[in-house]
């Protein structure tokens, strides 16, 4: 039953450990991914024309993957800089900065609101609803952007989304797996989840602090378009174009116009891309109708360098995260889709395969079952998605319950909750891009804040579900 690895599963798993010593070393990796990509090529194809080729194709199939995350960034990049400009952000923000008065305050409130939102319309569109009215009130009272975008990260990416208990893609597909009911899966994640998040936002809270006391963080940068405009190279001065009365008018039509796309995500069931969809064409709506109104005879073309610079933004932050990608995309379907079919009969792609030679290497009892499941999980969120390999840890959770003689819902609860924590948008860099963009800051950096707080809360998490099974 077990899974034959050949010379692709070895090279891949070669280039994971070189790429992870790499960002441990916060060196660049694109050489590394890209040199991973041709080696693949020249192990499946035995071609090295096709070998090179193939780094090529597998860019495009990583573009292709993140579009819809790099338009809805770029967008919204456009339109917070033309509330900026217009005055209007200033004072769309106002009246929850008498809420948001600490560092603190804001770090819970962005993210218990994200973790609610989430919950019903997943994490992507609700960062581009939290970050655009939240994080500039946030970054005025001291929380630094990377706090933020740790908040967002982990209560969206990291909660929410690995219980899943509105939508309930996740519990699904690892209840299907394990041959057990959606609903087992979901009461035997609920106090996993409940300390997988408590001691990853906890931890990650009381290092952020630590690191502010110490003068290690700048307490804020301004504002969320401050943010862009720096990284972006922007020194241009800002100034309110709109007079006062115009400036409210518009911060609550933009006010309502997104309660209305929360009530649409409701009335029609709106979920994943469908949801930021309906985000994203409202906030390119909103930056037009502000742009037409803040510059009036200038309106049309204003509007399209909005566009230009959100665009010139996007794709500057995405340029260091297509190699990452393109290479771990490989672990799944995209090995087949670029370079065909030259893996054994029976496997599930390299990563998965991976994931069962590991849990066929190990003796079986509570606490090994635990700490395997965790690592699978972990090992299959490694491309990214978070759900691609989940349906593996139902099935090895299946395994190991059926030869422990009991946890099959505590164990499949556990990869679920290790593969989304990892994959889902914590971790992976290119799969955490929504926050860390919104936020205007590196990917790269935030995954590496991001690791010891989750890395805690796996090892507690695991031991949790020992006692639980």
């Amino acid at each position: 039953m077990g899974i034959t690895l050949i010379s692709l599963h070895y090279a891949y798993l070669l280039f994971i450990l070189l790429i992870i010593g790499f960002m441990v070393m916060r060196r660049d990796t694109t050489i590394v991914c890209i040199a991973g990509i041709v080696l693949i090529g020249l192990l499946s194809t035995g071609s090295l024309h096709a070998s090179v080729g193939g780094v090529f194709n597998s860019f495009i199939y990583a573009m292709k993957e993140l579009l819809g995350t790099i338009l809805i960034i770029c967008i919204v990049v456009a339109m917070s800089k033309v509330l900026e400009q217009s005055g209007v952000g200033e004072t769309m923000i106002s009246p929850f900065a008498r809420f948001i008065r600490t560092p603190a305050l804001a770090f819970w409130v962005i993210g218990i609101l994200m973790m609610a939102m989430s919950f019903f319309f997943w994490p992507s569109p609700a960062v581009a609803l939290v970050g655009a009215v939240l994080l500039p009130a946030a970054l005025r009272v001291g929380l630094p952007a990377i706090g933020a975008a740790m908040a967002m990260n982990l209560f969206g990416h990291g909660i929410a989304l690995s219980g899943d208990y509105v939508i309930q893609a996740a519990p699904k597909l690892t209840a299907d797996a394990a041959g057990i009911p959606v609903a087992a899966v979901m009461e035997a994640s609920v106090p996993l989840v409940i300390v997988m998040g408590a001691v990853t936002t906890i931890a990650a809270f009381w290092m952020l602090r630590r690191e502010m006391r110490q003068g290690g963080l700048p307490s804020s940068i301004g504002s969320a378009a401050t943010a862009y405009e720096a990284e972006a190279g922007k020194t241009e001065a800002k100034a309110a174009l709109l007079p006062r009365a115009g400036r409210v008018a518009l911060s609550w039509v933009i006010a309502m116009l997104f309660a209305a796309d929360v009530a649409a995500m409701f009335a029609f069931k709106l979920q994943g891309g469908d949801a930021t969809a309906l985000v994203g064409g409202t906030a390119l709506l909103a930056m037009l109708l502000v742009s037409l109104l803040t510059h009036r005879g200038q309106g049309l073309e204003r509007a399209t360098g909005y566009l230009i610079d959100g665009f010139l933004f996007g794709f500057k932050v995405f340029g260091p995260v297509i190699p990452i990608a393109a290479f771990f995309y490989l672990g799944d379907s995209a090995l087949t889709d670029i370079f065909g079919s030259v893996l054994p009969e029976g496997s599930h792609g390299l990563v998965n395969d991976l994931g069962y030679a590991l849990a066929h290497a190990v003796p079986l009892n509570q606490a090994i079952g635990a700490v395997t499941l965790t690592t699978v999980g972990a090992i299959t969120g490694l491309d990214g998605s978070g759900f691609s390999g989940i349906s593996l840890a139902g099935s090895i959770a299946r395994l190991f319950a059926a030869a422990i003689g009991s946890g099959i819902a505590t164990l499949t609860a556990l990869g679920q909750i290790a593969a989304i924590w990892v994959g889902g948008g914590t971790l992976v860099p290119w799969a955490l891009i929504p926050a860390a963009a919104i936020c205007g800051v590196d990917p790269f950096e935030l995954a590496r804040r991001n690791l010891k707080p989750v890395a805690a809360g796996l090892i507690v998490t695991a031991i949790a579900a020992i006692f639980l099974e």
